[in-house]
């Protein structure tokens, strides 16, 4: 959630802020008096306790014949103490759900608008030709072997798929290339849950305007995460840090989860958009006043993996009302896709500066010895949806694909996928 004293000082900018993403202005007036009466109900509470505690001394010291009636107004007060306790837990959560509806505060020079509103920053990389018919990625899983949709979808239902074979080890292989450089990045390498309670997946800003993308398992009440950048930023939950040597870095790697509601009819071909997929996630806990450089740092590890894949890719300046609540700024990475002969998203960044750590109460300890909550940030480093720009991409006349050099020492020095027959039964 957005800072309550930032929001006193200066609804003017959050009301600004709440305007770029097309979201509600009219929820900071509410936000705005929300705090008042939260504020005026702690105050109560608290005038009444300590009415009551110079109360209890008085009956303390009583004499013995006037302690009765002075127990009895003690009851009284006791009373009202109790009253004004549960009155006031109620402004503050009624102040935290008005509050937690309110989006990040998105950083100067977002563009405004919905998700066509984008703003291209950059296109890198030469586009491929080809003099022959080139065919999608779903085809030439199929001639390797490497992709089956069809008993994906016979065991679990449409969206899932099996990669297998050389299309198993191609993703395995990408996973390890980026977790390499996570690595010598200074990332520490996590295996993450997929799995995590209904306090940590509203931490992130995932139970809101989405929350229909997420997987419930309500006998258990855990949600599936739809990224390790969940369990990342839970992982300190109501920590302090210390960030006195620099940032704390880390490489979810985990399987993930999307119900990918409201789709219906997009990338139903292939892997494009799956249920199920694995992920590299890098998450960052910085100081606030360090978050942009590190959103910047982020955004070059990705780019150097896809330069070195051999992909041609732009980047993307995210607008506001397309960013998710938790960001307040992204990029995305998109590469080339040369049968749908357009960019497709393959990887995002996003710094969420405090909103997520302010939720999870993550803070650190400045030089001054005060706290102050940490800022949060996280992009992906490898996924499986990589694999479609990587065989589209690479891909020659007979159906074979070129594998990036950068690839071949994780698949044992191979340097071809080539075709094979199809075997098994129907």
């Amino acid at each position: 959630m957005i800072d309550p004293a930032f929001l006193r000082e200066h609804p003017d900018v959050v009301k600004a802020s709440q305007a770029a993403r097309g979201e509600s202005t009219q929820l900071v007036d509410e936000a705005l008096a929300a705090d008042a009466g939260r504020r005026r109900a702690i105050s109560e509470f608290e005038t009444l306790r300590a009415e009551q505690n110079v109360f209890g001394k008085t009956v303390a010291k009583a004499p013995k014949e006037e302690k009765a009636a002075l127990v009895a107004q003690a009851q009284e007060l006791a009373g009202k103490v109790k009253a004004a306790d549960a009155a006031a837990n109620d402004a503050d959560a009624e102040f935290k759900r008005i509050v937690g509806s309110l989006g990040n505060l998105v950083i100067e020079g977002v563009p405004a608008g919905g998700e066509d509103d984008y703003v291209v920053l950059r296109e890198v990389g030469q586009k491929p030709t080809f003099d022959f018919e080139p065919r999608d990625h779903l085809e030439l899983g199929e001639l390797l072997d490497a992709i089956d949709m069809p008993r994906g979808a016979k065991v679990a239902g449409a969206r899932f798929s099996y990669l297998k074979g050389v299309g198993a080890r191609l993703e395995i292989a990408l996973m390890n290339l980026g977790l390499d450089r996570a690595i010598a990045a200074g990332f520490t390498p996590m295996i993450t849950p997929t799995l995590v309670r209904p306090e940590i997946m509203a931490g992130t800003g995932f139970l809101g305007k989405h929350a229909d993308e997420i997987y419930h398992l309500p006998a258990d009440d855990l949600y599936l995460v739809g990224t390790s950048e969940v369990a990342l930023a839970g992982y300190h939950q109501g920590e302090i840090l210390d960030l006195a040597d620099g940032p704390l870095r880390y490489a979810g790697w985990s399987s993930c989860y999307r119900r990918e509601a409201g789709s219906g009819g997009k990338d139903t071909r292939g892997i494009i958009r799956v249920h199920q997929f694995n992920k590299l996630e890098m998450f960052t806990y910085i100081d606030p006043a360090d978050a942009e450089a590190e959103h910047e740092r982020l955004l070059s590890y990705q780019e150097g993996m896809l330069q070195d894949l051999g992909l041609a890719y732009r980047v993307i300046d995210t607008a506001a009302g397309d960013l998710g609540s938790s960001a307040a700024r992204k990029f995305d990475v998109e590469a080339w896709v040369p049968t749908q002969g357009t960019y497709r998203e393959l990887t995002s960044t996003s710094n969420c500066t405090t909103f997520q750590a302010r939720r999870l109460d993550i803070r650190h300890r400045t030089e001054g010895g005060k706290t102050q909550t940490v800022a949060t940030l996280n992009g992906t480093l490898a996924t499986t949806r990589w694999l479609v720009a990587i065989l589209e991409t690479h891909q020659q006349p007979d159906g074979s694909v070129i594998v990036p050099e950068v690839l071949r020492p994780y698949l044992g020095g191979l340097e071809v996928l080539e075709p094979v027959a199809r075997r098994g039964g129907k």
